[in-house]
């Protein structure tokens, strides 16, 4: 394969990996799966019931996982010779709409269950909340399987370098990443700004304040509409950006050079990026830390 080639696989398999991202950060947002937003099933217990949508069935890299590996495995199903024969494009974009199928019936299972569940605390199943964010998490989750189970087939089937596992379980290790990326980025980026409002920026949240989440958006009672809305800003392409960079660079370096040399380049990377973040670390707190006004409530 002629390297120019090789390298602009490379650049679609990283523009996929951040299309990707940032629709699995906005998806768990607006499902409430990740932390903070699991939070959520703790807000009827300790007297906040509440309209935002929660699907914590799990954490993010072990769902993301399991709806790419079976968009892969039915992609690699339709791509047999022994069944139809369909062509790479045609199988990844009935893949991924099995796997936003998949999330679907997880999604509407577990709002039922866990909201039916605390009715005893005054929470109930609102159907127009179902109806409104289920189709969202189902579109989200479609362009995330779509894009993870593309790229895994050109890392899998096209490009020059010989991979190890096979198709379903390549796209199961980056649904696992993508799915890791969403749960640390995503979430640091909006956090308490977002879930728990009420409580002053920078102070953190308690342990005991688990629950004790923002009710109210900017016009009327909030759903998880209102968080996705805000993620989208920054928290959702920052995540897309961050697994972007993990695709490319890791299949830049392999694609690049070969053997040792790409372990070593490898490294020279990771090393390179733990030295710059330390410094950035260093820079934030230096400049707009340690929020001394806030420190004796922290203590109390």
């Amino acid at each position: 394969m002629d390297p120019s080639m090789g390298m602009g696989l490379v650049a679609l398999m990283g523009a996929a990996a951040t299309v990707a991202g940032c629709s699995e950060d906005l998806e768990s947002d607006i499902g409430s799966q990740s932390n903070p937003n699991s939070q959520v099933q703790l807000a009827a217990q300790v007297g906040y019931p509440h309209r935002v949508f929660n699907k914590a069935i799990s954490g993010e890299p072990p769902s993301n996982a399991m709806y790419c590996a079976v968009g892969a495995g039915v992609a690699m199903m339709l791509m047999s010779e022994s069944t139809i024969a369909a062509s790479p494009l045609l199988a990844i974009a009935v893949g991924a709409f099995v796997s936003a199928l998949l999330n679907g019936v997880f999604s509407t299972t577990s709002y039922l269950g866990r909201s039916a569940s605390q009715t005893r605390f005054n929470q109930y199943v609102y159907l127009d909340v179902l109806r409104n964010h289920v189709f969202g998490i189902m579109g989200h989750a479609y362009i995330t399987a779509f894009c993870i189970v593309g790229l895994s087939y050109i890392m899998w089937a096209v490009l020059p370098v010989t991979h190890p596992f096979p198709f379903p379980v390549i796209a199961l290790i980056w649904g696992l990443a993508v799915g890791a990326i969403g749960s640390s980025t995503g979430d640091v980026h909006y956090c308490a700004e977002r879930e728990f409002q009420d409580f002053k920026f920078g102070a953190g949240v308690n342990a005991s304040d688990s629950g004790d989440i923002t009710r109210f958006a900017e016009a009327g009672l909030r759903s998880s509409m209102d968080n996705a809305w805000f993620c989208s800003k920054f928290g959702g392409p920052v995540t897309g950006v961050a697994f972007g960079l993990v695709v490319f660079l890791d299949n830049w370096r392999s694609t690049a050079f070969e053997g040792w040399t790409a372990v070593v380049v490898g490294l020279v990377i990771v090393s390179l990026l733990i030295i710059y973040n330390r410094r950035l670390e260093l820079y934030a707190r230096k400049t707009y830390g340690p929020y001394p006004e806030y420190a004796g409530e922290i203590e109390a």
